[in-house]
């Protein structure tokens, strides 16, 4: 909502001036007061059959004496003529440039007496755009913070189950949930082979292929297989693969070079709010950038 302060007596006088002038024809100058503001059944109540002058003055001594109604429509009014530059609707009856000159006149002259109210309110809007900001902020954040506990409750869960073939339908919806909380671009679903959940998805602008497992540790061979289809199916593409229980102490060869590793202990990380998934995969892929290792905890980051 617009400024409270009191706007000037000179202020009100210089408005009554520059809206008269700045359109020739009373049609557009009643469109562009119902574009200002937004209590428009006002302009139904203003006797237009008198001049332009007559009939902005009633406009503005009404909203003046009603500022309890109209207070900000008349602040938005005063806004819209200070921000006013485009005088080319006077051109076809300004044969002498005079009309143009009293219009642009006018206009200065309400900036002059208003500029302080004008950067007051724009000072309160921004300030109010960054309350809003805030708030909007805390609530998304206090939003993720219920969406993280469901999945950490729905993650020990899952852990608890001793239904493997079960086990692996619920860490494909927990994975489901997961994604789309961080709003990643999913390409295509998941399908579920008994526990190893395939998928796709973009994260800063890098395409990932997805495979998980819980049931056991994956070995040298399991590696192998997925660099293949990941080195295969997407061109520049990086292999995400979520392995539960870890790996076995020979799986990682140097010859994996196009894929990532995160464990149980990396999902536990995310769900217990250490780290996002986002940044964890971020600093996992920086990782094996630089040193070449693609299983690295997240303890050992």
């Amino acid at each position: 909502m617009p400024t409270t302060k009191k706007i000037s007596p000179q202020a009100i006088v210089s408005l009554k001036e520059a809206l008269h002038l700045i359109y020739w024809k009373k049609e557009d100058l009643q469109d562009f007061i119902k574009l200002s503001i937004e209590n428009k059944a006002i302009i139904g109540t203003i006797n237009w059959n008198n001049t332009k002058r007559e009939s902005t003055r009633e406009l503005i001594d009404r909203m003046v004496n009603r500022l309890d109604l109209y207070n900000d429509d008349l602040i938005s009014l005063l806004l819209s003529v200070t921000d006013f530059t485009d005088f080319s609707n006077l051109t076809y009856w300004d044969e002498d440039g005079t009309k143009t000159k009293r219009a642009k006149l006018a206009v200065e002259n309400l900036r002059k007496h208003t500029i302080g109210h004008i950067q007051l309110t724009k000072n309160e809007d921004e300030a109010r755009k960054r309350r809003m900001d805030a708030e909007q902020k805390i609530a998304q954040s206090k939003s993720l913070q219920s969406e993280i506990s469901a999945l950490k409750t729905l993650f020990y869960q899952i852990a608890s189950n001793t239904n493997h073939q079960q086990r692996g339908f619920e860490f494909e919806r927990f994975l489901k949930q997961l994604f789309t909380l961080y709003e990643l671009d999913a390409k295509g679903g998941f399908k579920n082979h008994g526990e190893q959940i395939d998928g796709a998805f973009t994260h800063d602008n890098t395409d990932y292929l997805l495979e998980a497992k819980w049931s056991s540790q994956v070995n040298q061979g399991d590696l192998a297989t997925f660099t293949f289809k990941v080195e295969s199916k997407l061109k520049n593409a990086v292999g995400l693969l979520i392995s539960i229980d870890g790996l076995t102490p020979e799986a990682v060869s140097p010859q994996f070079k196009s894929i990532i590793i995160m464990d149980g202990s990396d999902i536990i990380a995310i769900v217990e709010e250490r780290i996002s998934f986002p940044d964890l995969l971020y600093k996992k892929r920086r990782k094996a950038v630089e040193t070449g290792k693609i299983y690295v905890p997240f303890q050992d980051l």
